[in-house]
């Protein structure tokens, strides 16, 4: 899989560009605040309908711009398809394949893999434990690009019953029935998403521990798991009905909690990626170097287990070598130089391992120029 041409339209600070790929090794060199984060950024929002550095699409319209444009020409496997995407505040976004619309934009996801490494890694470390949610389901996507419905539907769900828990909570009323359909649905839509965030987690739990051991190898080994909201009421299984049955339980037995608080206290959205080095949590023990290096082993786990899976996705790393010293930058390095299609991004040139030497481009005063 490849990037072939991206063009971008009032997207963050480009009034326009237009850049043609090849596979390979594309470099993006430009000083700080020039523009070239925006472009892989615009990558990555093809490949996954978000970003990887703002929570919401409104910055990423070109201040002063009604809308934002993004095509790629993504091809795979020898068959091309554009993707165009039509970003609009406060409207509905639109997206089209081969020039024609598509119901929604999740349509598009799967077209394009993307396997980002950024700075803002660094808080799948140490930051909160949405963080590390946000990682789990954006990788569940691109490896099954049906769970964008089922998140979409829990979130859905989700906002529903939390409003409900508030308006019991203000006014006192006992509008059970209605909790109980809420709760039936949030369990149904959970245990699917709850089944595939578990798969997920033991399959690249291995790629996670290699990757980990290979860029620091005196470290403790890396550990991943799961930790559920449902506690000792997990059933020890990954089966969609015996965790949507678990759910419903557990979210009648804390009921009364719920509504004196007015929140929801079960389910996927409190649920977390634990991470380990040895039988110490990574957060609060780690060191500087070794929080990059699980970040990292995250980033790459995620790489060759969609690789092994047929996948290959497009690497992107985005003025990441600058953050690391030599053996992670070698290592990272020799991953890189394997991919079909990688995108660099650094301040400057020297930055970037020889081994890495690929096609560059200059990008600077608004502008991008093949170097």
């Amino acid at each position: 899989m490849y990037v072939r041409h991206l063009q971008v339209a009032d997207f963050r600070s480009w009034e326009q560009a237009d850049l043609a790929f090849e596979p390979g090794v594309s470099v993006l060199v430009g000083r700080n605040g020039q523009g070239k984060t925006n472009l892989v950024e615009a990558l990555g929002y093809v490949a996954t309908l978000g970003s990887h550095r703002v929570a919401t699409d409104a910055p990423l319209i070109r201040h002063g711009a009604a809308r934002a444009v993004v095509r790629a020409a993504v091809v795979n496997e020898g068959r091309e398809l554009l993707v165009e995407l039509e970003i609009t505040a406060g409207k509905a976004n639109r997206a089209r394949i081969n020039r024609g619309p598509v119901p929604r934009p999740r349509d598009v996801l799967g077209i394009l893999r993307t396997v980002l490494f950024a700075p803002e890694d660094l808080a799948l470390v140490r930051g909160d434990p949405g963080e590390r949610r946000r990682f789990l389901d954006e990788l569940l996507t691109s490896r099954s690009p049906r769970f964008a419905g089922v998140r979409a539907d829990y979130d859905r769900v989700l906002k529903q019953r939390g409003a409900l828990l508030k308006s019991i909570r203000s006014v006192r009323s006992a509008d059970v029935g209605t909790l109980d359909v809420w709760d039936g649905h949030l369990a149904r839509h959970g245990a699917e998403l709850l089944a595939g965030r578990l798969d997920l987690v033991a399959d690249i739990a291995p790629h996670v521990a290699r990757s980990y051991a290979e860029v620091a190898p005196e470290s403790r080994p890396a550990v991943i798991g799961y930790r559920s909201s449902l506690g000792g009421a997990f059933p020890g299984t990954h089966d969609r009905a015996a965790l949507e049955e678990a759910l419903l339980s557990e979210l009648g037995r804390l009921r009364g909690q719920e509504v004196d608080r007015g929140v929801c206290l079960v389910g996927p959205h409190r649920d977390d990626l634990e991470l380990a080095l040895g039988e110490l949590p990574a957060k609060g023990y780690a060191s500087h170097g070794e929080s990059w290096s699980f970040a990292l082993a995250l980033r790459l786990g995620g790489y060759e287990m969609l690789r092994v899976e047929g996948a290959e996705p497009v690497l992107v790393l985005d003025d990441v070598f600058a953050e690391l010293d030599r053996g992670r930058r070698r290592q990272l390095a020799k991953v890189a130089a394997a991919a079909e299609q990688v995108f660099i991004t650094a301040a400057v040139a020297e930055d970037v391992p020889e081994e890495l030497d690929g096609v560059r481009f200059e990008v600077r005063h608004g502008e991008v120029h093949r170097a």
